[in-house]
């Protein structure tokens, strides 16, 4: 009762979490396994993964969430044709601009969104064949699937309340900022930046700016951030002209040993 297993996915490696609501500690890392390039194309090669992740593990009849690294997966802006009144009509829309973004169609994709025929809405989409590897291996080990999400996806479900007037969503991880790009209180859009190394405060500064010019709106006032942030940038900003970058969510114990993979199972958790 009140616990749960968490599974961070990427290329490169799987991290196993248990969660619980009542006990001590809420977020304990169980396990992580190495995705090796080797054992053939890349969903097999995560299915392989999964099994030994799992392998040896007493976790038959828990519920499970997957956590999906961006890289995995695709998050776009979907803006409604005019006069719109049906979900096909919407469908339609949502597959027809991410052909347009990323030169493919949607037959290989499974898509998920905030339908909505009236205003601009984001859709997520995840290759179907990872997902099959995904749910397979959490059937072979009985595991309830609960949800499986894109990493952004889950960070901004969990903050986007948390989050100040004149401030946009930030989430840092493994070398990648993910920018959410707030607008009057909506989601405009949503920027992947790598982050070079040393990057500084004035970087961070320079890069809000012109991500803001592109996309027509106000820079911010504040990054508010999840993720392990470099010291240079939370805090009050040194220089008036640099924007100041605050964190959502104080780090947990022992939280700066846990590899990217446990790190990315346990974004969005609330335990």
């Amino acid at each position: 009762m009140g616990q749960a297993l968490r599974i961070g996915v990427s290329a490169s490696a799987l991290g196993l979490l248990r969660t619980s609501r009542w006990r001590s500690p809420a977020v304990t890392p169980l396990a992580e396994q190495a995705v090796t390039e080797q054992d053939g194309p890349l969903q097999h090669a995560i299915g392989l993964a999964l099994r030994e992740l799992l392998a040896g593990q007493d976790v038959a009849g828990w519920p499970v969430t997957f956590v999906l690294a961006d890289e995995l997966t695709r998050l776009w802006q979907v803006t409604p044709p005019q006069q719109a009144a049906r979900l096909a009509d919407i469908e339609a829309a949502a597959a027809l601009r991410f052909q347009h973004l990323y030169g493919e169609s949607t037959a290989a994709w499974q898509l998920s969104a905030g339908w909505d025929a009236r205003a601009p809405f984001f859709a997520a989409a995840v290759p179907r064949a990872l997902l099959a590897v995904l749910e397979q291996g959490a059937a072979e080990h009985r595991l309830a699937v609960v949800e499986v999400l894109p990493h952004f996806v889950t960070s901004w479900n969990r903050w986007q309340r948390a989050l100040k007037p004149g401030a946009w969503f930030g989430q840092l991880h493994d070398g990648l900022l993910s920018v959410g790009i707030v607008d009057d209180k909506r989601l405009h859009a949503v920027r992947a930046l790598p982050v070079p190394h040393g990057a500084d405060a004035y970087w961070l500064t320079q890069t809000l700016n012109r991500e803001a010019l592109l996309a027509g709106c106000q820079a911010p006032a504040l990054l508010q951030l999840c993720g392990q942030a470099p010291a240079s940038w939370s805090g009050k900003a040194a220089n008036a002209a640099h924007i100041a970058c605050a964190m959502l969510a104080q780090a947990r114990p022992d939280e700066s040993t846990w590899s990217p993979a446990s790190l990315l199972a346990s974004a969005g958790c609330a335990a």
